[in-house]
C-alpha cells in the first residue's frame, strides 16, 4: 500500500493541499476559502480538495493555517480550535500533525491551549525552514496573495525576530501586501498619470488583481478572489476599476494610459518591498553575496527585487522532485509542501 504525507495550508481566503508520496511530490491544489463568511466555506473547499485526492487509506495529514485571524472567531484561539476542530472532522483521521512553529509537528491527540499561540500564522516558518537549508545565507521571501513573508536565514537556520503576527508586523518581516487582494488603496497614496502627481481615492474600487492584470503577470489560474465591485476579471474591467481610484472613467482608447499607472503603482508595490528586503540583509553581518529564495505567486517580483539588491536567486519550486502535470507550483503553495515534507 502507497503512504502518501499530505500537506494543508488553512488560510482566511484560500485552502492549499500539497501530497507527497516517496519523496515527490504529486499534487498541489488550492480551492477558495472566504473563511469569515462560516465555517461552511472551509467545509466546501476542504471536501473540495479531499475528492481530489488519492483513494488509498494510508495517508498521514499534517496542518498549518493562518486562517485564525479571520473575523469570524472571538480571537485567535478561537479560530484555531475550530479550525483543528473542523479539519480533524473532515479528513476523519486521528493520523493529524500540527504545526507548532518552534515545537515542529505535534499529534493533533496532544495539542490543547497552551499550543494555539504557536499554532497561529506560524506557516511562514514551515516553508522558511525549509528553504534555509538549501539557502544557508539569505533571505526567503514569499509574495502571495494577500501578504509577503521576509525572513533572513544564516547558517542554514531561520533567524526570525518575531514569531506572532503582531511580532513580525513591527520587525517588519511581515508586510501586508500581495499580488491579488491587496486594496489598491493599501499600496499607493498617488499615482502619476499623464505628467500629473494624482492622489489615490480611500475607496476600495481597485485591487493589485487589476494591477497586474493590466500588466499582464496575473495568471487566471491563481486569481480566485472576486473583484473589488464583483464584475468581469478582463482588462478591461480592470482598467474601469483603476480609474475610479482617481475619480475617472475608462475608455478603451486609452488602455495603454491605465496600463502606464497600473505599472507605476507595481513600482511603488515593488520598492516598498524591496525596502523591507534589504532591512532585513543588513542584518547579516557577512559582507558574502547572499540568496533570495522566492516562493508565492508574486515571486517575479521576488526575483527583480534580488537582482537590484545584486542577490543570486532561487525559487522555492526547485527545491524539489516534482510530477511535471502539477496544478500549482511547490512555490504557489510552499507552506502546504513545507509541511507534507517535515511530516514525511
Amino acid at each position: 500500500m502507497k503512504n502518501y504525507a499530505i500537506g494543508w495550508d488553512i488560510g482566511g481566503a484560500h485552502v492549499k493541499v500539497a501530497v507527497i508520496q516517496e519523496h515527490q511530490i504529486i499534487a498541489i491544489y488550492q480551492a477558495p476559502c472566504p473563511l469569515w463568511q462560516g465555517l461552511d466555506k472551509l467545509e466546501f473547499a476542504v471536501q473540495t480538495l479531499l475528492a481530489k485526492l488519492p483513494l488509498e487509506i494510508n495517508q498521514r495529514h499534517a496542518l498549518t493555517m493562518t486562517g485564525e485571524l479571520v473575523d469570524l472567531f472571538a480571537n485567535r484561539h478561537d479560530g484555531v480550535q475550530q479550525i483543528i476542530h473542523t479539519m480533524t472532522r473532515l479528513l476523519a483521521s486521528d493520523n493529524v500533525q500540527i504545526f507548532c512553529g518552534k515545537h515542529g509537528l505535534l499529534s493533533v491527540t496532544a495539542i490543547d491551549e497552551t499550543h494555539y499561540d504557536a499554532i497561529a500564522s506560524a506557516n511562514w516558518l514551515a516553508s522558511a525552514t525549509l528553504a534555509a537549508k538549501h539557502i544557508h545565507n539569505g533571505l526567503f521571501v514569499d509574495m502571495g496573495s494577500t501578504t509577503t513573508d521576509i525572513l533572513l536565514c544564516e547558517n542554514g537556520h531561520v533567524v526570525a525576530q518575531g514569531f506572532s503576527d503582531y511580532e513580525r508586523l513591527i520587525s517588519g518581516e511581515l508586510i501586508y501586501s500581495g499580488i491579488v487582494r491587496t486594496p489598491v488603496m493599501a499600496v499607493v497614496q498617488s499615482i502619476w498619470d499623464n505628467g500629473k502627481n494624482v492622489g489615490i481615492m480611500a475607496e476600495h474600487f481597485a485591487t493589485m488583481s487589476d494591477v497586474y492584470r493590466l500588466t499582464g503577470e496575473l495568471s487566471e489560474h491563481h486569481d480566485q478572489t472576486p473583484t473589488a465591485d464583483g464584475a468581469a476579471k478582463t482588462i478591461a474591467a480592470s482598467a474601469q476599476r483603476l480609474s475610479r481610484m482617481v475619480g475617472d472613467d475608462f475608455h478603451v482608447a486609452e488602455l495603454a494610459r491605465w496600463q502606464t499607472v497600473a505599472n507605476d503603482i507595481r513600482e511603488q508595490q515593488k520598492q516598498r518591498l524591496q525596502h523591507s528586503c534589504a532591512l532585513q540583509l543588513a542584518r547579516h553581518a557577512s559582507a558574502e553575496k547572499m540568496t533570495v529564495c522566492g516562493a508565492g505567486i508574486g515571486r517575479f517580483l521576488v526575483q527583480e527585487i534580488a537582482a537590484n539588491l545584486t542577490c543570486s536567486y532561487l525559487d522555492f519550486s526547485t527545491l524539489f522532485a516534482a510530477n511535471h502535470e502539477l496544478e500549482f507550483s511547490p512555490a504557489d503553495c510552499a507552506p502546504a509542501v513545507a509541511v507534507a515534507y517535515l511530516l514525511e
